[in-house]
């Protein structure tokens, strides 16, 4: 359990990592109705990182088992696809990165953050966080690695768990945080937001690249 523990936390990292949700996260916080829309977004967030671990999982498990020695090609075509597909994000990020003096656009809608209820944080938190293409390469990566380990049912919840865990820390610590000691944290809250919104595509670039690198890696060590 521990080596796939080992192979997943790059790919949890990558998650936990992605300015998008995280600024979102932020803004909700800062917006009138914090408390209710924060803790949706971060339910919606932890089901979608679940669900989509699971099902890749469950999707690896039916590779059919061979010795642990012996090459293993339709893993390895797997890790080659989803390394390349990262890449692939990682130049689209960095060549969609703002130029000096211009002003990093963020999404449209997180202009209507303010009037943002539970039900859509909720929604919105499960969107970014299973059907987002880079955050589903990452999760389709981490359930390749779980499902292919052949390890007990207990021992897979428990790796899901700390995935998750790891995945969602970005979004959890600020709300968190802003539950128990909200008016300190308005300030630093509203610094990081400017600050991820302004280097939101080189951080994922740099992110996306290292990752898919990783992946061809494991992808090319399978055959």
């Amino acid at each position: 359990m521990g080596s796939v523990i080992g192979e997943i936390l790059p790919l949890a990292l990558g998650v936990a990592i992605s300015p998008i949700p995280i600024i979102a996260a932020i803004l909700m916080l800062l917006s009138p109705k914090a408390r209710v829309t924060s803790v949706g977004f971060l339910i919606g967030w932890v089901v979608g990182i679940v669900v989509a671990v699971t099902v890749f999982t469950l999707l690896a498990a039916i590779i059919p088992a061979a010795d642990p020695d012996a090459s293993k090609p339709i893993q390895a075509v797997i890790q080659l696809i989803l390394g390349a597909l990262l890449l692939l994000l990682a130049i689209r990020q960095w060549r969609g990165r703002p130029k000096a003096g211009e002003e990093a656009a963020l999404p449209k809608w997180m202009q209507a953050i303010d009037k943002v209820n539970f039900p859509l944080a909720l929604g919105l938190g499960f969107l970014l966080s299973a059907v987002n293409p880079k955050n589903l390469l990452m999760a389709a990566g981490a359930g390749l690695d779980i499902g292919a380990a052949a390890l007990p049912t207990g021992q897979v919840v428990l790796v899901i768990a700390i995935f998750t865990l790891i995945a969602a820390s970005t979004v959890l610590v600020p709300v968190i945080g802003y539950l128990i000691a909200a008016d300190r944290l308005r300030a630093p809250l509203d610094a990081l937001r400017g600050w991820l919104a302004k280097e939101n595509a080189i951080i994922m670039a740099v992110l996306l690249l290292v990752i898919g690198v990783s992946m061809i890696g494991k992808g090319i060590g399978s055959f």
